[in-house]
């Protein structure tokens, strides 16, 4: 038996039984709030490497401004962005976050580092943590632990911040929360519990809450890509498969080049950090037609997420065809392929004591590496150099009673040589070699995509996210793909996601229809067929022979939904005279579920209707209404008996069953 007992045996009612056939109907919600007005519209975009915040005024949605720029930076490293690192102080409280909290830690003494709770990439946490609830705990560099909700909420809760501010500082005059459209983005690939967990970060760091969840948006991260795309202009695009020479080019060089020219013009219009998205369909988006199809490729520090969607004219709505997909093949693979390989000169067992005793030098040393891994490129000819920090030097020489140079020399890795200037000296072969398992990934992923059904004739294929700008990833994608579609860049890779969550939340009802990531139903009791239902699924009550753990189904996983739209189904209790009725909502990855004590079915949500006090004038079969209702990232489920109107409302929930 699975961990539910039947609802039939449970509380002592006898359930419900289905009353009619199905029927969906698709009916806007006439009973929604009405449309809150809100001033602004602020984006943040919350990465694995690193976040930032867009917001955009609705009097004039084609101006989108991105944050004000960072203190801080790095060498090598431009962007409006900032690292996703907080830092809490020894007594947990919140101390500061990106660069600040980066440049503060570093500059602790070790002896004092030890006792501040530093955090980095933690986003990858909500991806692969397979059961996740309110309570997971995230590890700080110092070993210690804290629940991941409050970091979250911390970190929301500084952008929140951060923004007001700079709101307030350009109108000059304090902005308010409520005035506020907040919208979050998420990888489409994460699980509804990592979804729904984002938001109740939100609602802990103040930004919307359960009275008010109109004013938080979740934006899924290839669609808001997808969104700002159709917007792009030829000139603020790079397309790597046009054959021709570009100014004199030939297509190798033009992807380094082209970039080189982007950023060069997004540098000098950097002072501004307002981008006009101009209120016309892009060049490239007129060259669509009815039915096409496009591919968006978002490959960030953590997860790429790939997204299949199709136009729908007149108005250009977006649906999804295939359902998102993706993994873990973030540029932090790299990173990763990079530590493999100090081990591997140094020793496993030295790189991690030093990652423990001086974690401040290993983030230094790993934004030496960053800066080094943005200068890779395929036709790449002179070695890349990455600094050691003397630490390392140091406490190497302490740990093994040798220096560097002498462990250089003597592994027999023969690409990388130690340089006089206290450099590890690296060729781009061996560079090239770190990026190898992760694109390779990407590539593969993105080819069994193209082999599925749903996914042929695609005219398209957007490469966003930061690692996007990776020109050795652009290659492997352009030589991979671009005999069967276009593949395109947008200019400002890194900032792409940002910008079309702030249009999406101008406009959240341009993603029309969606794939759902899982099957819903509810249990039910039905009469019981001889031959037909197993035997230990029989219950008698009252005479009658009922199927217990029944799982009626409102929706199947990778069923297109259309955004809004309601599923209603009709049960009566199996008793009449019976006044509490108890439905039970569960949910699974499967397509085709019989009874809810299958494996991997799970309960997201209960729906009581306390009927006691009405009139006993009720017809004998009362008819219970259950709809659920396919929202943004949300489904609300809600029972109504149709005799008295009374009525009972859910959220479905992921974290707390």
């Amino acid at each position: 038996t699975s961990a539910y007992s039947s609802p039939a045996k449970s509380l002592g009612d006898p359930g419900i039984t289905p009353l009619s056939p199905s029927h969906i109907v698709k009916d806007s919600d006439a009973d929604d709030a009405v449309e809150q007005l809100f001033l602004v519209v602020v984006a943040i975009d919350f990465g694995t490497t690193s976040s930032g915040y867009a917001y955009s005024f609705t009097k004039e949605p084609e101006c989108i401004h991105v944050m004000r720029r960072w203190e801080g930076g790095d060498p090598g490293v431009s962007n409006q962005k900032t690292p996703t690192t907080i830092l809490l102080t020894p007594e947990r409280k919140f101390h500061s976050f990106g660069y600040a909290a980066r440049d503060f830690y570093h500059d602790l003494d070790p002896t004092e580092s030890k006792h501040w709770l530093y955090f980095e990439k933690f986003k990858m946490k909500l991806h692969t943590t397979g059961n996740l609830t309110m309570e997971t705990d995230l590890t700080a560099a110092n070993g210690k632990k804290v629940k991941a909700l409050e970091i979250f909420a911390y970190a929301l809760q500084f952008f929140k911040e951060q923004a007001l501010k700079e709101l307030s500082d350009q109108g000059g005059s304090d902005f308010e929360n409520t005035e506020v459209r907040w919208v979050i983005t998420v990888p489409a690939i994460w699980k509804q519990p990592a979804k729904q967990f984002m938001r109740q970060a939100a609602y802990k760091a103040g930004m919307a809450s359960p009275e008010n969840p109109e004013q938080l948006i979740i934006a899924l991260e290839p669609e808001a890509a997808s969104i700002y795309c159709r917007k792009l202009r030829l000139h603020q695009m790079i397309d790597l498969s046009s054959r021709a020479p570009v100014n004199g080019y030939s297509p190798s060089d033009t992807i380094g080049t082209g970039f080189t020219q982007a950023k060069e013009h997004v540098r000098r219009n950097r002072q501004s950090r307002t981008f006009l998205v101009e209120n016309v369909i892009g060049e490239i988006w007129s060259e669509l037609e009815e039915g096409d199809r496009y591919i968006v490729v978002d490959s960030g520090g953590g997860t790429v997420d790939i997204t299949v969607h199709q136009i729908r004219l007149p108005e250009g709505h977006l649906k999804e065809l295939y359902k998102a997909t993706g993994g873990p093949y973030g540029s932090l693979g790299v990173d990763y392929e990079f530590e493999k390989l100090l081990c591997k000169i140094f020793g496993e067992d030295f790189i991690e004591q030093f990652k423990i005793k001086r974690p401040a030098a290993w983030v230094d040393l790993m934004i030496a590496f960053e800066s080094r891994k943005r200068a890779a490129a395929p036709d790449r000819t002179n070695p890349l150099n990455i600094t050691l920090p003397f630490s390392f030097i140091d406490y190497y020489k302490k740990f093994r009673g040798h220096s560097v140079e002498h462990a250089l020399r003597k592994s027999n890795v023969d690409f990388v040589k130690w340089s006089s200037q206290g450099m590890l000296r690296m060729s781009p072969d061996a560079m090239n070699a770190l990026f190898k398992p992760t694109i390779d990934q990407i590539v593969q992923h993105l080819s069994d995509v193209f082999d599925k059904p749903e996914v042929t004739h695609v005219k398209f294929l957007f490469l966003v996210g930061g690692f996007a700008e990776s020109p050795l990833l652009q290659q492997a994608v352009q030589s991979a793909f671009g005999s069967r579609c276009r593949v395109i860049i947008p200019q400002d890779v890194g900032l792409t996601i940002l910008k079309g969550a702030v249009l999406f939340g101008l406009d959240p009802a341009v993603i029309k229809v969606r794939r759902s990531p899982l099957t819903y139903g509810v249990g039910v009791l039905n009469r019981f067929v001889e031959g037909k239902h197993p035997p230990e699924k029989l219950l008698i009550k009252d005479g009658t022979r009922w199927c217990t753990d029944v799982f009626d189904k409102f929706i199947s996983a990778d069923q297109s939904v259309a955004l809004g739209e309601t599923v209603t189904r009709s049960y009566t209790p199996a008793k009449p005279s019976q006044l509490v009725i108890v439905i039970n909502i569960y949910s699974s990855e499967q397509d085709n579920v019989s009874f809810i004590t299958e494996s991997g079915v799970k309960k997201c949500g209960t729906l009581r209707l306390d009927l006691t006090g009405t009139d006993a004038s009720v017809p004998n079969r009362r008819e219970i209404k259950t709809l659920m209702q396919f929202g943004d990232t949300e489904i609300k489920a809600m029972a109504i008996d149709v005799a008295t109107s009374k009525s009972v409302k859910v959220g479905i929930d992921f974290l707390n069953y």
